[in-house]
């Protein structure tokens, strides 16, 4: 990461709801959210779903630790949390790693530290308790719309998803440029969510949650997801020049998604699905 201008996006993860490994998916992934975006000399992670447990290794055996870096929660559904006790950095003390998440504000019960402390990293759901990570680590909550000023230059505004629970959606800025990620959220009926296409604006990537196909979507309605043929629409309203479809439903497999690669290339050029462990230089 010397390269001050390089601004790039990895898929560590691009599964939903489930990891789902086996000789399905081996082209396009079975684990589940996580992404990694560095601009520049900074280093910014969104998700911790199972693929981040490779992420993690990678920066262990050739960094040692993570230093001043930021992980950003779009929400805190099992899917995009699990592999957080697997992230091996967060075990070494002189680590130094952020948590965020916009999307819990609302909730007077729950804010990060207690949903990682007292639900997922404690007894009897996992073993190891959440102290052996908050070390490394601090959490740090913030009401979605929050704009975000990081060192070099980085901007990172955030926008509400339409999800059970609620999510939060991420637009970084630098350079010039713009990734927008757009994932867990649903369409509406009746009009497109100008949320998602005012954190998409013009971005020169998005991600955005292609769960579903659009007659599929009729039996999920109300699940939080949306289809990929939404996404073309969102592109289209937005002025997004590359769009990756996201959120790969477990059911589908290398074939069902390659058919809708060629699909969704047909209507709109610059729009597949994002493939695990592909990065894109921008």
């Amino acid at each position: 990461m010397s390269d001050s201008t390089l601004f790039k996006l990895k898929f560590w993860g691009t599964r939903g709801s489930i990891p789902c490994p086996g000789p399905d998916t081996v082209k396009y992934g079975g684990n589940t959210t996580c992404f990694e975006i560095t601009c520049g000399s900074k280093r910014i992670i969104i998700d911790a779903g199972t693929g981040i447990r490779l992420l993690g290794k990678k920066i262990m055996i050739e960094e040692g630790n993570l230093l001043n870096a930021d992980l950003f929660f779009t929400h805190t559904h099992m899917d995009h949390i699990q592999g957080l006790p697997f992230f091996a950095p967060l075990y070494n003390p002189v680590s130094d790693v952020r948590l965020h998440a916009g999307h819990l504000t609302a909730n007077d019960e729950y804010d990060l530290q207690g949903i990682i402390g007292t639900m997922l990293m404690k007894d009897p759901v996992f073993p190891v308790p959440s102290s052996l990570i908050e070390q490394a680590c601090s959490f740090k909550d913030f009401f979605c719309g929050h704009v975000f000023e990081l060192e070099d230059g980085i901007v990172i505004r955030t926008g509400k998803l339409n999800h059970p629970n609620g999510a939060c959606g991420y637009r970084i800025e630098f350079q010039g440029k713009a990734i927008a990620i757009c994932t867990d959220t649903e369409h509406y009926d009746d009009r497109i969510d100008e949320s998602v296409v005012t954190l998409a604006k013009d971005a020169d990537v998005m991600v955005y949650d292609s769960a579903y196909t659009a007659e599929e979507y009729s039996k999920f309605k109300g699940w939080g997801h949306s289809t990929w043929e939404e996404a073309i629409k969102v592109a289209e309203a937005a002025g997004v020049k590359q769009t990756f479809l996201f959120h790969h439903d477990p059911s589908h497999s290398d074939e069902k998604m390659d058919q809708i690669a060629k699909e969704a290339a047909a209507l709109r050029e610059g729009v597949r699905p994002a493939v695990e462990g592909e990065e894109i230089v921008l």
